[in-house]
């Protein structure tokens, strides 16, 4: 079953963007943010491709969160341009809109009703046709896995039940590009895995899709490409792979219990087991795979999930 169908991009907005521009999903050129004179998102150029699953990566306050309110046109930029599958979302709000869907991070379902009543509102506010509506919230039930569940109210499901509602929601209207703002923030190893494979099934369907996580792992596991925010600027953009292999495949944790531990990149493991033999035999020495936080800490020297 595809539940995700291309939408065309008109012809009359062909003419003023350029081919880059018209390859991408989402295309950000410029952009800058102020808050009272502090810069939140400063000068960020950044095109996501159709069809791509791309990651967004950086503690709270890199300017992630403000980024997603202007994409989805609840914030204007200071200055800049974003365009949506090639829609200007400050000339075009209400036009760019039926362009994505979007799962929050917090749960956003309405608790006095069921799943299914959650959709067929939800449709409604879509200006869904009547005809339509009902054939669309079955198959998207079935979609997410939750026709069992259709009639059950939101607080008699679990933490990913509710996600997977919320991801059956943002996909009611055929969006081109799904937008997920931590999605499985809060959820166990196993349910976040599944929810992992709906992301997976969505973006094979068709949909790009924008994922914003502090779960490195997650970003590893899912997307194409990954871009690192940090103090508003984009620090770091590419597959994670590149990512790596710009610090150093293989990380060497240095530990001492006087000086906290000490991390080394190298670009493999030769390398680092060279760098190990030279260590006086009593050093404790953790050899591993380097990963994106490992590249994160080496570029700003902050972790970046928060404590």
């Amino acid at each position: 079953m595809c539940i995700i169908f291309p939408r065309k991009i008109d012809g009359d907005q062909h003419c003023c963007l350029n081919s880059f521009e018209t390859n991408s999903m989402i295309s950000i050129t410029a952009l800058t943010k102020e808050y009272s004179g502090r810069c939140v998102v400063d000068d960020l150029n950044l095109h996501v491709a159709r069809g791509e699953l791309f990651g967004f990566l950086g503690p709270n306050g890199a300017g992630k969160t403000t980024t997603i309110r202007i994409i989805t046109t609840l914030t204007k930029p200071s200055s800049g341009r974003v365009l949506i599958n090639g829609i200007d979302v400050v000339r075009h709000p209400s036009r760019v809109k039926a362009e994505f869907g979007v799962v929050q991070q917090h749960m956003s379902l309405n608790r006095d009703l069921t799943i299914e009543e959650n959709l067929e509102l939800h449709a409604r506010l879509h200006h869904i046709p009547r005809s339509e509506r009902r054939e669309r919230i079955s198959e998207l039930l079935e979609y997410v896995g939750l026709e069992e569940h259709a009639d059950y109210l939101i607080d008699d499901v679990s933490g990913g039940m509710k996600r997977r509602a919320m991801i059956a929601r943002a996909l009611l209207h055929r969006p081109r590009l799904l937008i997920l703002d931590e999605p499985t923030v809060g959820l166990d190893v196993q349910t976040r895995r599944r929810v992992w494979d709906l992301i997976r099934r969505v973006n094979s369907d068709g949909a790009t899709v924008f994922l914003t996580t502090h779960y490195i792992e997650e970003a590893e596991a899912l997307c194409n490409r990954v871009g690192i925010m940090h103090h508003g600027r984009l620090i770091a953009l590419g597959t994670p792979l590149e990512l790596r292999r710009m610090t150093g495949m293989v990380t060497v944790e240095v530990q001492n219990n006087s000086n906290g531990t000490r991390y080394r990149y190298f670009p493999d493991r030769d390398a680092a087991a060279e760098y190990v033999k030279a260590l006086p035999d009593s050093t404790k020495v953790v050899m591993r795979e380097s990963n994106l936080e490992d590249v994160f800490v080496e570029l700003t020297g902050e972790k970046v999930r928060e404590t």
